[in-house]
């Protein structure tokens, strides 16, 4: 056995693992399946750390974006729906291989891109979760700071009394990052249990919150405004596509893998969407009621959603708005770096999962740095990273998809696979490019490596607004591989 396999395959005791798995013992599997005499519980589970996942007050402040693209607010509201359902009903197939294969999402990639072929869908997973989980916790800290800068403005405030200094979003990070690592550590038997009790919490504390700020909002904007056209609608599904479930595709398996392995499909991808789905459109139409009664909001969100969503708050549920707050980025956080622990296993990394995990705390803590105290536009670099991602995550997602419709009946991967599968490889590569080149960018970093097969006017007209790159990748890479894969390729 070599050294990596002995990584990742490691003697699991039958306490870490299993129907009698405790939380407060350290998984021991890593992306190896799980063997069936560990495999628990009913797809019902799954309904718990979706729904934690999404209930974020972050979701209140994606109305605003959604709207910002100049859709009305029933526009908002229907093509926001769209874009979240049809993405994470994507979320749920990808969960259904996990239940039947006990690995994993990424490394059930090597026997379709093949052993070193898997590596590069694997860092665009990567990428993807470090990426969402530093944005998570940054804004978690945004929230932390704000308590302290309130609470003790000698300390952690600036001049004006009440703007947190850049050492109180500092410390407020660190110690979100340390909780979120350390949960990631333990790993899958204490993220079901945590996930199930922030659900709880937070739907209490949101929903208080949206009791305390119903004033601002006034049903009939509901039909004011004048419709955008087809084009920014279908930008809108495409967008909130990218702001739910496109982000989450590439870890589905890893929370359904525990399951027995005749669990049912379609309970494993109903209960997956449902609770990936229930609250985010909650907020989506509670954010967008918001938006359409306070125009000046979207603004101020862009720029900083944690404090926009705060300003007409009591001072008395301030704390707890707050603290909510943290606890909805922080849910979200802790199943991006458990993921993205097994994406670097995926990828060769010789360790355990639970030292990849500290790996990724610490280029979390880089990519945190930027967010906060480099990118001049929270929403800008935002909405650009949701746009290259989900670019490379749609054609992933279709070429699995495929491949997995094509061997619905295999129940583990071949035992030997070679280097490289060209047809999944090509396929995705294709696809990715095309999609980047039919994407735009409000960053401009970014936007030097986007759009370059747009034109001008296509890119700061219609087309470029639709960001139709994300549905050009999923297509083309579904197209392309099932015309170019041999039969027998799994």
């Amino acid at each position: 056995m070599t050294q990596q396999q002995a990584a990742q395959s490691p003697q699991r005791p039958a306490a870490a693992t299993g129907a009698g798995a405790s939380a407060a013992v350290v998984e021991r599997n890593g992306i190896d399946p799980v063997p069936d005499a560990e495999r628990h519980g009913t797809p019902r589970a799954l309904f718990w750390p979706w729904a934690a996942s999404g209930l974020s007050l972050l979701g209140i402040a994606y109305g605003s974006y959604v709207m910002g693209l100049g859709l009305n607010a029933w526009q908002a509201v229907a093509t926001g729906t769209v874009g979240y359902v049809l993405s994470f009903v994507l979320v749920g197939l990808v969960s259904v291989a996990g239940a039947r294969t006990g690995m994993p999402t990424m490394a059930m990639g090597r026997s379709l891109f093949g052993r070193q072929g898997n590596k590069l869908p694997t860092v665009f997973s990567y990428v993807s979760n470090v990426g969402w989980e530093t944005v998570l916790v940054a804004l978690s800290s945004l929230g932390g700071a704000a308590i302290l800068a309130r609470v003790w403005p000698a300390a952690f405030a600036r001049t004006d009394g009440r703007t947190p200094t850049t050492g109180a979003q500092a410390l407020c990070f660190a110690v979100t990052a340390v909780a979120v690592v350390v949960v990631g550590v333990y790993g899958h038997a204490l993220i079901m249990k945590v996930q199930k009790y922030l659900t709880a919490a937070i739907t209490v504390m949101t929903a208080a919150y949206m009791v305390l700020t119903a004033g601002r909002i006034h049903l009939s904007a509901l039909t004011a405004g004048r419709p955008a056209g087809l084009g920014t609608a279908v930008g809108g599904v495409v967008f909130a596509m990218t702001l739910l479930g496109l982000g989450w595709v590439n870890c589905g398996a890893d929370y359904s893998r525990y399951l027995p392995r005749d669990s049912s499909a379609r309970a494993v991808t109903g209960w997956t969407t449902l609770g990936g789905v229930l609250a985010p459109v909650v907020l989506l139409v509670f954010g967008v009621l918001l938006n359409a009664g306070d125009p000046k909001l979207a603004a101020a969100a862009a720029a900083d959603p944690v404090g926009a969503l705060a300003a007409a708050l009591p001072t008395w549920f301030l704390v707890p708005y707050l603290l909510t707050a943290i606890g909805g980025f922080a849910s979200g956080a802790i199943m991006d770096i458990y993921s993205s622990g097994m994406s670097l296993l995926a990828l060769g990394l010789p360790v355990r999962r639970h030292l990849a995990v500290l790996v990724d705390g610490a280029l979390m803590a880089v990519g945190g740095w930027y967010v906060l105290f480099v990118s001049p536009s929270f929403f800008a670099t935002f909405q650009a990273f949701l746009s290259v991602i989900g670019v490379a995550m749609a054609a992933w997602t279709a070429v699995f998809l495929v491949a997995r419709w094509r061997v619905r009946h295999s129940r583990t991967e071949p035992a030997a696979a070679p280097a490289v599968r060209w047809p999944a490889v090509l396929s995705l590569t294709v696809a990715t490019g095309v999609g980047l080149g039919l994407i735009t960018s409000a960053d401009p970093n970014i936007a030097r490596v986007v759009g370059f097969l747009l034109t001008d006017g296509a890119a700061h007209g219609t087309l470029g607004a639709m960001n139709l790159g994300v549905v050009a990748a999923l297509l083309v890479a579904g197209v392309l591989y099932a015309l170019t894969a041999p039969k027998g390729d799994r």
